[in-house]
């Protein structure tokens, strides 16, 4: 009997459910441990702030998490992919999606994939529910571009703007114009298409049996990766037809963009201070993109470093700018680590049951 104990627990360790849900809580002790000296500056800072202003951060948290999970969903729903979901769902997957990307670093790639495994329990197929995503992203940028335009020129009446937000404003919009213009050339033709999911097989079976030491030498089919980028074609084919499909999401990037920078203005308010939301959403957009190039967990330290330096720029006392910018990102990846990881792990034990044919 004791042996048999032995042998189930054994086998319930060696399960895949078991070792992402291991590795994922040691990421997460790894972010905690790195980002010791921010959280007990944060808590110092806490007992000088307004907690009531803090306490309005939980539901503009909730409210971005919202949004960002509508800028999927409501193309979705006017394609008509997807059946009802609760509003709460949405904010769970967007929880989900928001820790996976903070514990996995990979530019967006880890975050997309493991939405695509969550979305497919949903019945999206892994083509749609990737183009929906690859969406989002696109019209997010969009959606800030425009919110950054009107910032600067905001600033530039005010008087108050310098070269320094010129040049990074302007090189915001060149890699966002190139992203978008290069997403559209590539999904505009189905040759492309093609010979992207070829390179795309023979790079993954090439890694694959690199890793393996030839044990396995193919992790993907060229014909399974084709009909992929096929569907996630006529996907595009049919939103180039219909441009409307756009509108809905590019406002929810709106909506995300503009509470994300109110819950950063929050905390500067609860700490008696005030800065300028024009310059608070350029550092914002830029420290977005560096985020997303540089691979650390939520771009934790290039992040923080980016937006203090934008305040400091334009007359924010650097001990200001540093408190507001810690406490907000402490707060933020807290709920992210308690509430993204409890919805995580419920989805890994609901979904993640190896089947008995595998």
């Amino acid at each position: 009997m004791f042996s048999g104990k032995i042998s189930k627990v054994l086998k319930t360790l060696k399960s895949p459910r078991m070792i992402v849900s291991l590795i994922t809580l040691l990421v997460l002790a790894a972010i905690i441990y790195l980002s010791r000296h921010e959280l007990l500056r944060a808590w110092e800072l806490l007992g000088t702030a307004n907690v009531g202003l803090l306490a309005l951060l939980l539901p503009a948290q909730i409210i971005v998490y919202y949004a960002g999970g509508e800028m999927i969903f409501s193309y979705l729903r006017d394609r008509k992919l997807i059946k009802h979901v609760s509003r709460l769902e949405q904010v769970r997957i967007a929880l989900e999606l928001n820790l996976v990307n903070h514990i996995f670093p990979s530019g967006g790639v880890s975050g997309i994939s493991y939405t695509t495994w969550r979305m497919s329990k949903l019945g999206v197929s892994s083509a749609r529910s990737t183009f929906a995503q690859l969406l989002r992203y696109v019209t997010g940028f969009l959606s800030m571009l425009a919110m950054m335009i009107v910032a600067v020129v905001f600033l530039a009446v005010d008087g108050r703007i310098n070269r320094y937000i010129v040049a990074s404003s302007f090189l915001v919009v060149v890699v966002v114009l190139s992203l978008t213009f290069a997403i559209i050339y590539m999904f505009s033709s189905r040759h492309r298409m093609h010979k992207a999911a070829r390179r795309i097989a023979r790079g993954l079976n090439a890694i694959t049996k690199c890793v393996t030491f030839g044990m396995q030498r193919q992790l993907v089919q060229s014909e399974q990766m084709d009909a992929f980028f096929s569907d996630m074609h006529d996907d595009f084919s049919e939103l180039m037809q219909d441009k409307r499909l756009i509108v809905r999401p590019f406002l929810w990037g709106i909506v995300y963009a503009s509470f994300d920078i109110l819950m950063f203005m929050l905390a500067f308010w609860s700490l008696g201070a005030s800065v300028n939301p024009a310059v608070l959403l350029i550092g914002y957009i830029a420290a977005g993109f560096a985020g997303i190039i540089i691979f650390t967990p939520g771009g934790a330290g290039v992040y923080e470093t980016i937006m203090i330096l934008f305040l400091s720029m334009t007359g924010t006392p650097p001990n200001i700018a540093i408190a507001g910018i810690i406490l907000t990102r402490v707060i933020l990846l807290m709920g992210t680590i308690v509430l993204g990881y409890i919805f995580y792990q419920h989805a890994l034990i609901k979904y993640g049951k190896p089947r008995r044919d595998s």
